[in-house]
């Protein structure tokens, strides 16, 4: 018998959830995302559990994210994806409605999904190995699971640089930046990459196109190499982020955000870019994907409007 995908416990008054996919980095399905939700469920109602601890297996990270080259069979397949977000932004948002302290460990590999069970809890844990991110637009998707406010509220526009590029930080760094909130042992130095001022300079306005233009003409080659990878991600997906973070600077209630997240999850993952960059990424492995749009002068301010338009 094979061990379950989430394992549930209590030790200590304290109630354990233990990601257990370690071989895919923890990677959620939608059967992982309804026992971590019925768990908290219960150790919320359960009077001698006085907190919860969330930790994933193995060695690799906490979690990698969603499976989503299980969700790009889907997808081919003609399922429908809905129920995947609305189950995965159920318990994202049951994490920041914790009535209960939430101890996330977020060791390793934490990004996407992994981001959305941990980031929004009260007490994140990060150590050297942590490397965070939401690399979303490597495969035409967006950063979701509610982190575009945090990283909206990052300073001198380090957080639009995280969100288009999906640049992973260390635990110095996502203590300073918000995203986590205590180093357990010793702490790596900062990237000196995310302190430079072509951050701000680059990355202000709302169009992206101007954006890669100027960080291309940057005098700092850490600039240069940003509008490299940008070049690399999906056209599309750049440009609907871009609208996201902008737009979530003024949400203040993360449930505020739920249509939006999910008309743009739906879509983005049905449409034409998701199941290439998965592909290119995760499939092939050929690191070549073939995007719709040749690039971001092609994304016209009609089409990505039209993303956010309520399903």
């Amino acid at each position: 018998m094979s061990e379950p995908e989430v394992l549930v416990g209590t030790s200590g008054g304290i109630g354990r959830i233990r990601l257990n996919r370690p071989r895919q980095i923890n990677a959620l399905t939608v059967p992982m995302m309804h026992t971590i939700a019925a768990a908290l469920d219960d150790f919320a109602a359960d009077d001698g559990v006085s907190g919860v601890e969330l930790t994933g297996a193995g060695d690799r990270g906490l979690c990698a994210g969603a499976d989503v080259r299980a969700l790009r069979e889907l997808v081919l397949a003609g399922g429908d994806v809905r129920e995947f977000f609305e189950t995965e932004y159920g318990v994202n948002l049951q994490v920041a409605g914790y009535p209960k302290p939430y101890r996330a460990v977020m060791t390793g590999v934490t990004m996407g999904g992994g981001l959305g069970l941990s980031a929004h809890g009260s007490e994140r844990i990060v150590d050297a190995t942590s490397r965070l991110a939401m690399p979303e637009t490597q495969i035409g998707l967006f950063p979701d699971v509610f982190i575009s406010p945090l990283l909206a509220r990052m300073p001198g526009e380090v957080g639009t640089h995280l969100a288009l590029t999906g640049a992973s930080v260390n635990a110095t760094d996502a203590v300073r930046l918000g995203l986590a909130d205590e180093i357990a042992g010793p702490a790596p130095e900062p990237d000196a990459g995310l302190t430079g001022g072509w951050i701000a300079d680059c990355y202000t306005g709302d169009d992206p196109a101007e954006i890669i233009g100027r960080l291309a003409g940057h005098a700092d080659p850490a600039a240069r190499a940003a509008a490299a990878e940008l070049r690399s991600r999906s056209p599309l997906s750049v440009a609907v982020t871009l609208e996201a973070v902008r737009r979530a600077a003024g949400i203040s209630q993360l449930p505020d955000l739920f249509a939006q997240e999910l008309a743009l999850a739906v879509r983005l993952a049905t449409g034409p870019d998701f199941a290439e960059g998965v592909r290119a990424q995760l499939v092939d492995r050929d690191r070549r994907p073939r995007w719709s749009h040749t690039g971001l002068e092609d994304v016209s301010r009609a089409e990505v409007l039209s993303y956010f338009d309520p399903l």
